[in-house]
């Protein structure tokens, strides 16, 4: 490993520690931002890292019905801790983690990560303070974290028995939310694109409340008869056809946009299939939505 890695290794684990001693629970993230350890649970096909020094690209936790209770490592935001000594167990088992996540929903400070996005062209920034105008909240004080594409992570909590979901879009374009089972890049962090640092100012704030207006915006609508069983109908169907109608331009972002709704609604999987033939049939290459599709998958998960 590199003198360089070995550093940056070494400057996240004290990163993860310092925010374990606020109560926050971390995991050991790689360059790409995902969970530096590899699910136990992946196939036996999977090809395994010829060095700890030079480990294969992690990818999303195979599916899996552990989360943790096997005892081994490889749980993602499950194998998260405020324990010092599991934390340095887990970066010990992925020396070439260079940042730590911060998981969302959990005791005691049960984070919600307000992701504001710049990647996708629109000012997330100013939808957020028109959702505060029209809903009448205000966005408080709070821990702030600068991304390396010029984003922020806006640090809030939650009341301990809601349930905040993940979402990529829904309350805004640009807006993401980091709620239970996500988790988000700590600052002090480095990826491939940059370092995560907290905005000047805020890295002494406590996370600050959730305003009441804003939590009833990020959590789910009343089900309205959506059901697993639908077999791509109801909102499915209307998920379908909004892919369907996309104008050159508009194709890749409208899929991506219908697979995160399908994918917050439990239907991704039915849906996919249906989804990259809409997309297929507006001129997108299948290749071309799969990847959208996978990338809507991750990003519903979680992950900042």
């Amino acid at each position: 490993m590199a003198t360089t890695d070995r550093q940056a290794s070494t400057l996240a684990l004290a990163h993860a520690l310092s925010a374990a001693e606020r109560g926050l629970a971390v995991i050991p993230l790689s360059r790409t931002k995902l969970p530096a350890l590899r699910s136990p649970h992946r196939p036996a096909s999977s090809p395994t890292p010829t060095s700890p020094s030079a480990p294969a690209p992690v990818s999303a936790p195979a599916p899996s019905l552990c989360h943790g209770e096997c005892g081994r490592f490889g749980h993602g935001v499950y194998d998260a801790s405020t324990d010092p000594r599991r934390i340095r167990e887990l970066f010990a088992a992925a020396p070439w983690a260079t940042g730590y996540g911060i998981a969302c929903g959990v005791h005691p400070h049960h984070l919600i990560g307000v992701d504001l996005d710049t990647k996708s062209g629109t000012d997330s920034s100013a939808a957020l303070r028109e959702l505060a105008l029209r809903h009448l909240f205000t966005i408080p004080e709070t821990v702030v974290v600068l991304t390396p594409s010029g984003g922020r992570h806006l640090w809030l909590t939650g009341p301990p028995d809601v349930a905040v979901p993940n979402s990529a879009s829904r309350l805004a374009p640009g807006i993401d939310i980091r709620g239970a089972g996500g988790y988000l890049v700590g600052p002090g962090s480095r990826t491939d694109h940059g370092a995560y640092t907290a905005a000047p100012g805020t890295s002494h704030l406590p996370p600050a409340p959730c305003p009441p207006a804003l939590l009833r915006l990020l959590l789910p609508p009343p089900r309205t008869g959506l059901s697993r069983t639908t077999g791509g109908q109801g909102n499915g169907h209307g998920l379908v056809h909004f892919v369907l109608t996309a104008q050159e331009g508009q194709r890749n972002t409208r899929l991506f946009w219908a697979a995160c709704r399908a994918y917050e609604n439990g239907l991704g999987p039915e849906l996919t299939n249906a989804l990259i033939d809409a997309a297929v049939r507006t001129g997108l290459p299948e290749r071309e939505a799969r990847s959208t599709i996978a990338s809507a998958a991750r990003m519903s998960r979680g992950g900042g």
